[in-house]
């Protein structure tokens, strides 16, 4: 029997050998095909993953494309979406350029427009950046604003208000409507002080911001007004007090401005500074173009025939 085993252990390991052999006869001709192919088109080190008429896509193509610790199957995914949007994108380029006419085609003048183009903006740019007075004073402001009021005109109804809401189910829903309405017939620093005091551990929610305007519509989500004429109502009250099922609602109102009136300077700070940063962006631009004509016309860098 030991014999028999030893005979079987020998032919085992000759067709083990056979079968490496084989496996390396195998791999050796799919390296050379590879070889081959990247002889042609590619490198040993970039091989092409596909092809559309004469254009390829290489490995090469792929690199950054897959994020790291990205799982296997992942990548496979991702890199089989990007090769196929490649080749239909190449389809769909070859399908137009063999169809439209020869001047639709020709890019050159709009490539070279849109380079000069690019390149100028990035220079004016930096030097816009680098010379561009950035001081904006309240006079500036001012002076801009009284200069064209006409162009301050407001599409909505805006506000200033005081607020607070008070939730029934408090044990002291009563003493607590009491004590805030008393609050808000005060002067008003004094109702100012007391609500930021009063408000925070007893109201559902409050507002004493008394120095931004907002639209008398925003009001409306917070507090349940009715009313179907916003000017009229606004010029006929001053302090409201509402109540519903769940809440008590107490409102002062502190300024509005009604709707087509001149929007007040202090809402339109922000947007005339920008507008006099951009009026002189414009003025440094067109300087820096007739400086740059005034000398090269005096030097004699160009002729115009």
């Amino acid at each position: 029997m030991s014999g028999l085993l030893q005979i079987k252990e020998y032919l085992r390991s000759v067709r083990q050998r056979k079968s490496i052999i084989f496996f390396m006869i195998i791999s050796l001709g799919i390296l050379t095909l590879i070889s081959a192919s990247c002889k042609r088109h590619g490198t040993k080190d970039n091989i092409p993953l596909a092809k559309v008429g004469d254009k390829y896509l290489y490995e090469s193509d792929l690199e950054g494309l897959i994020p790291k610790d990205t799982k296997p199957n992942d990548s496979i995914l991702i890199s089989r979406s990007y090769i196929n949007k490649w080749v239909q994108t190449q389809l769909l380029l070859q399908e137009a350029e063999n169809n439209l006419p020869p001047d639709k085609l020709d890019f050159e003048k709009q490539l070279e427009e849109y380079r000069n183009s690019l390149i100028i903006y990035h220079y004016e740019t930096e030097y816009v950046n680098q010379h561009l007075d950035t001081v904006v004073t309240d006079n500036d402001i001012k002076d801009y604003y009284q200069s064209h009021l006409k162009d301050f005109q407001l599409k909505q109804n805006i506000v200033k208000v005081i607020y607070a809401v008070l939730s029934k189910k408090n044990d002291k829903g009563k003493r607590l409507e009491y004590n805030f309405k008393r609050i808000f017939r005060l002067p008003d620093s004094i109702l100012l002080d007391s609500l930021d005091r009063y408000a925070p551990a007893r109201a559902l929610t409050f507002s004493t911001d008394t120095n931004t305007w907002i639209p008398f519509d925003e009001v409306l989500k917070v507090i349940p007004i009715e009313t179907y004429n916003q000017e009229l109502y606004l010029k006929n009250h001053r302090i409201i007090f509402i109540t519903d099922a769940d809440n008590d609602y107490l409102l002062k109102f502190v300024n509005f401005k009604i709707k087509d009136e001149t929007s007040p300077l202090d809402l339109e700070n922000r947007f005339i500074r920008s507008i006099i940063l951009n009026i002189r962006k414009k003025i440094l631009i067109n300087n820096l173009q007739q400086e740059i004509y005034n000398q090269a016309k005096q030097q004699k860098e160009f002729e115009i025939f």
